[in-house]
């Protein structure tokens, strides 16, 4: 299969409306109502899908903290200069207008699976299914000073504000500086993205600063992802720019001084960038989902129903899966799950045979990108989606792969939220 029809086949609808046209000919009687927590590439994602897949028969309430939604995928980029966080962001209007999706905004404070309901700011919504789509927090047990030193240590793994501030510091700091990148050991939020991060800004420097240097303390033993293509990268264009550091794992910490030592390296560094081990959100570990050693949620893969809570579905980042954890999976993963969902509350057993591809663009200048793309079918033997072969890899970064980036992030934006 060419790339771009496997990028449509990955992104398409058509495969889901069958079920929506079933759904619609059983009559118009309400089915109930599903309550979804999250609003980011996931949770938009099942919210909207549970509405087109029902016929528009289940109420669907969509809550999240946050009164618009801002893409991590390309925000890399904004360290770069290519794009800015407002060209990331977007509302819920569509969803609501176009879908019929109820946004409520605040913050879930429980999870009541006895009695089928969420609080919201003290108000409770009742359910008949829910879906969790809680993301990803930071875990800082090792080194307790750095949660509260986010303005001088940004993680900036979330994108919003703290995108902002690393971009301030880059470009606050002199030339002949050193910016260090500290990745965590996996799992954590997309595996490729510390390395695209590394080429983002050691663009802007080469053109800006051309003197600094970008140093990556790497936790894993090599690069996570896409590993020969990055390295061709930083090889090509940023010769003597990039120091790899590989079996890095942070030992030390001096937030004044912004230094970090490693059992081989101590790196002092004008701008660090401390990317924190992760887990589960918050609202999932204090419900009992995060049932895997307190930090991932187990699920059944063909509903995403939780095997720790009844009626309740975990997607996303927040799931022990064992497979990437990216935007794109969240979003294959929410169709899955709204799909289950309606069967389920049509009274019909979930397919029994899923299946979803994930694709992964990293830039790694101002108009190169390059990309991997993998197809996943459900194994009833093992009770998990597993890799049908090797999948797709780019034989080398190109300005081609930098537009059908581009054209991807504007096809899943408009697939979450249009």
């Amino acid at each position: 299969m060419r790339r771009r029809e496997f990028l449509q086949w990955a992104l398409a609808g058509s495969a889901w409306t069958g079920i929506a046209a079933a759904a619609g000919k059983r009559g118009r009687a309400s089915l109930g109502r599903v309550v979804v927590v999250g609003a980011g590439y996931g949770g938009a994602t099942a919210a909207k899908y549970v509405r087109l897949m029902s016929g528009g028969r289940i109420e669907v309430i969509l809550v999240d903290q946050n009164l618009e939604f801002i893409s991590c995928p390309v925000s890399n980029r904004v360290l770069g200069g290519q794009r800015t966080l407002a060209q990331l962001s977007f509302g819920y209007g569509p969803l609501q207008q176009h879908h019929g999706v109820k946004f409520k905004h605040g913050s879930v404070t429980a999870i009541d699976a006895d009695k089928s309901r969420v609080v919201v700011a003290g108000e409770k919504l009742k359910y008949d299914r829910l879906i969790v789509a809680p993301g990803i927090d930071f875990i800082y047990d090792a080194f307790p000073m750095l949660a509260n030193a986010q303005e001088r240590i940004p993680h900036a793994w979330k994108a919003g504000p703290q995108t902002l501030n690393l971009q301030r510091q880059l470009i606050a700091m002199p030339n002949g500086g050193v910016f260090t990148i500290v990745v965590p050991p996996q799992p954590y939020r997309c595996p490729p993205a510390p390395y695209e991060r590394a080429c983002q800004v050691a663009f802007y420097l080469k053109t800006h600063k051309p003197r600094s240097k970008v140093v990556v303390l790497d936790a894993n033993p090599v690069i996570t992802s896409k590993r020969a293509l990055f390295e061709r990268a930083w090889r090509e264009l940023y010769p003597g720019m990039i120091e790899y550091l590989p079996g890095s794992e942070l030992q030390q910490v001096d937030v004044a001084t912004r230094t970090v030592k490693t059992a081989f390296d101590t790196v002092r560094s004008d701008v660090l960038n401390i990317i924190p081990p992760q887990r589960a959100g918050r609202i999932a570990r204090e419900a009992g989902l995060a049932n895997a050693e307190g930090r991932w949620c187990e699920v059944d893969f063909l509903s995403y129903e939780s095997v720790a809570l009844p009626r309740v579905h975990v997607i996303g980042d927040a799931i022990e899966s064992g497979l990437p954890k990216s935007a794109h999976m969240a979003n294959a993963q929410a169709k899955i799950c709204a799909r289950a969902v309606v069967d389920l509350m049509l009274g019909q057993p979930p397919d029994p045979a899923p299946a979803f591809a994930n694709t992964c663009y990293s830039y790694i200048d101002d108009r190169q990108a390059m990309h991997i793309s993998t197809l996943y079918r459900y194994d009833p033997a093992k009770k998990s989606m597993q890799a049908e072969g090797k999948g797709i890899l780019s034989e080398h970064a190109s300005a081609q792969e930098g537009h059908e980036a581009d054209a991807w992030a504007k096809q899943i934006w408009g697939d979450v939220l249009g």
